[in-house]
């Protein structure tokens, strides 16, 4: 065993060697994202929607996305359903998978915001450190935290997926809010009572927060 554990980390370090002496990644060498911003008339930024399950995230995600485009300007949403039957689609729910998941998310977001586009991100990312993590690799002035906040038992009750339900009854193991913490941003851009909004109402007052910051 520890022949094994010691050629495994053998095998990463010569790995991430080849990798480093290999590996040459093209930024923007010819098209700086500035171009990009300029062609598409908006400021490129990443809009992290964090919450509980059911807490409504992607339901606004998908409104503002709408809005966004009828007001002139080029969104695109990633959310947990569309990301994990594709790129994440091997990653389970402990907290160690969720954090590549989200690793992996915030490096597709860096590139749509080097692309010019403006990505609604809709994820759980339950605790600080995860979402810190995202938020240092797409850069801090990119990162704009939407704190999308409901009570546990309203969430509970909306439960459109069962996932409650399943998480009450012991099927599914370390679900967030249940058996696994939520740990609510201290201070995020914005915060959307969903328990006391409509969706147009909380999509709404986060347009009309963003918009300064996605303008030319």
């Amino acid at each position: 065993m520890a022949f094994l554990r010691k050629n495994k980390k053998s095998y990463i370090i010569n790995n991430k060697q080849q990798m480093a002496d290999n590996i040459h990644p093209i930024f923007d060498r010819l098209l700086q994202r500035s171009d990009r911003e300029q062609r598409l008339s908006q400021k490129s930024k990443v809009l992290w929607l964090t919450g509980l399950s059911g807490s409504g995230k992607s339901t606004i995600a998908q409104h503002l996305e709408r809005k966004l485009h009828n007001e002139g300007f080029f969104a695109q949403v990633l959310d947990g359903d569309n990301i994990r039957s594709g790129i994440n689609n091997n990653l389970g729910f402990s907290l160690e998978d969720r954090q590549e998941n989200v690793r992996r998310i915030a490096e597709v977001a860096r590139l749509y915001l080097n692309s010019g586009i403006i990505t609604l991100n809709s994820f759980i990312s339950p605790t600080r450190a995860i979402r810190q993590m995202a938020k240092d690799i797409i850069g801090e002035a990119d990162f704009v935290e939407i704190y999308v906040n409901a009570p546990l038992e309203v969430c509970e009750k909306r439960d459109v997926k069962g996932l409650y339900a399943k998480a009450r009854s012991g099927a599914i193991k370390g679900f967030t809010g249940i058996d696994a913490p939520y740990e609510a941003p201290e201070q995020p851009f914005i915060e959307i009572r969903t328990d006391e909004m409509s969706i147009e109402e909380a999509v709404d007052a986060i347009y009309n927060k963003i918009v300064a910051v996605i303008s030319l």
